[in-house]
């Protein structure tokens, strides 16, 4: 099973996200895939994002990997919550001017309500480029729908 997914949050008014908003002209205007054993996108780094010259900035890198980790949460864990800690691992420089990079995100395991995510970064040419294993606090459906703004499963 692949399927685009919808991002439901755009009708919310005020809505900003710099991680996935489309009308956010100074973010990163991801979007996402569902996978049977994850969330993927496909991404094409802009130069004013880079660090150093024709590089990714590491912290967006992070940033990526944040949000597509928030993105499982949402379809494969039906609810939301919040990054209490990352482990990231830059390994390989991102170019910026070598095309699209791929982002993964998989569910490693639940400790109580705290979900571990394995999120990476591929380059155009299939080279392992970063990895981060992400904390996400989650919380019971019921209150992510009233705190969170969580949409429901269905509306992705």
């Amino acid at each position: 099973m692949k399927r685009l997914l919808n991002n439901p949050f755009v009708s919310l008014e005020g809505y900003q996200c710099f991680g996935c908003s489309p009308d956010n002209n100074f973010g990163l205007q991801m979007e996402f895939t569902e996978e049977d054993n994850g969330v993927s996108a496909i991404w094409q780094p802009k130069s004013h994002f880079e660090g150093w010259k024709n590089i990714l900035h590491g912290g967006i890198q992070a940033t990526l990997m944040d949000e597509i980790a928030s993105w499982l949460v949402f379809v494969k864990l039906h609810t939301s919550g919040v990054t209490s800690k990352m482990e990231v691992k830059l390994s390989k420089p991102v170019h910026i001017d070598r095309g699209k990079i791929t982002l993964k995100a998989t569910l490693r395991g639940m400790q109580k309500n705290v979900a571990v995510i394995d999120t990476s970064i591929t380059d155009a040419h299939g080279t392992e480029c970063a990895t981060a294993v992400m904390h996400y606090f989650t919380y019971p459906e019921e209150i992510a729908r009233k705190k969170l703004w969580y949409p429901g499963y269905e509306n992705f």
